[in-house]
């Protein structure tokens, strides 16, 4: 039997086309030929992979026009002009936004089970399609809040901040230059950063390097002050394994802090771009500081490369000191310096947050 014809006969086997007889017979081939058995195994993998594929490209077409559909920046003066309209609006699209979410999240745990079967590529594009849809989903939730801010509203116009989703960045100067990951900012529309005391700054995007998922942010708001000089210095050479860390970000739009160590030298399949570490990265997390027990930057929070459940990662921070160098000169109006004096050093992990807070930004997209 020819490599053709055996596939053929795989197919209707697989599809269920076969007579009782023949169906026996070729179960009888398998369970006598170890690599017939290994085609028809690889063979059926490869239709879930592509069955599962389609379901995928499915599901972004489906949210991306239950998105479309939902335009709120079109009917935003309406709704601030009568907030009363809010309710009849929210009765009409409620179950749109809700479906968004709800869809993709279905979707996501029904081709989490195939994912044991599957090599770590397959599982890094589910990976990649969660992250999209819980962008999509803390959308939607902004949305939410941003209605409901309208509706408490009592005379006068209410202002909202429409941000769709939020990061973390932080402070590589005092004169207003923020790191992020690319991801954050990769269709953002216009950007803020959001200082710990509340206030927002309009910024953009100065230079980005999508291959290592970092994203340098200038703070452009004329209200804007000059912070007082960077507490923590960025240190290039690689960390040793099993070095205590911790970070400081706004996962879910809250400041959260949290530590942990370093576990591997090495990201995703052996990637020298990233560290795995031990502590928990939401996306709300992604770009900010990886500190050392020193107060030194050693990496970037990214939460994009979370593949599996319990493995997180960080940008080393040689990445981000050579996108810093790598910054168009006539981008900058002058020559970036960076902080060599670390105040961080030999305090308390309380210490150390109180004052490092003041340089890490909420960033938000639109």
């Amino acid at each position: 039997m020819s490599d053709n014809q055996l596939l053929e006969t795989i197919e209707r086997y697989l599809n269920g086309e076969m007579k009782a007889d023949e169906r026996k017979k070729f179960e009888l081939l398998r369970k006598e030929n170890a690599e017939v058995d290994s085609k028809v195994v690889e063979h059926k993998l490869f239709l879930t992979i592509l069955k599962q594929y389609g379901e995928r490209v499915e599901l972004e077409t489906r949210l991306n026009a239950i998105h479309d559909e939902v335009d709120i920046h079109t009917m935003k003066e309406d709704l601030m002009v009568h907030p009363i309209w809010i309710v009849q609006f929210w009765r009409n699209h409620h179950s749109k936004i809700s479906v968004a979410a709800s869809v993709g999240i279905i979707a996501f745990f029904s081709t989490m089970w195939f994912s044991g079967k599957m090599n770590s590529n397959t599982n890094s594009e589910i990976i990649g399609l969660k992250n999209r849809v819980e962008r999509l989903d803390k959308s939607n939730t902004n949305l939410s809040r941003s209605i409901n801010a309208i509706k408490s509203e009592k005379g006068g116009k209410p202002v909202v901040d429409k941000y769709s989703i939020s990061a973390t960045g932080f402070a590589i100067t005092s004169d207003g230059l923020i790191a992020t990951n690319y991801h954050v900012v990769e269709d953002a529309n216009a950007v803020s950063v959001q200082n710990a005391n509340g206030d927002t700054y309009k910024a953009e995007v100065l230079y980005t390097e999508p291959q290592h998922d970092i994203a340098i942010l200038k703070v452009t708001d004329k209200t804007f002050e000059k912070l007082d000089a960077v507490p923590y210095t960025f240190k290039r050479a690689e960390s040793a394994l099993a070095e205590q860390i911790s970070t400081y970000g706004y996962p879910e739009g809250f400041p959260a802090y949290n530590y942990g160590a370093l576990s591997s030298l090495y990201g995703q399949n052996g990637d020298t771009l990233h560290y795995k570490i031990t502590m928990p990265i939401n996306f709300g997390n992604s770009g900010g500081p990886l500190w050392d027990a020193k107060g030194n930057v050693i990496g970037i929070t990214d939460s994009k490369e979370a593949h599996f459940e319990g493995e997180h990662f960080a940008i080393k921070t040689k990445y981000l000191l050579d996108a810093i160098k790598n910054i168009p000169a006539d981008s900058l109006g002058a020559k970036v310096v960076l902080n060599k004096k670390n105040t961080l050093s030999g305090l308390s992990e309380k210490q150390k947050v109180a004052k490092a807070k003041d340089f890490v930004f909420m960033v938000k997209v639109y």
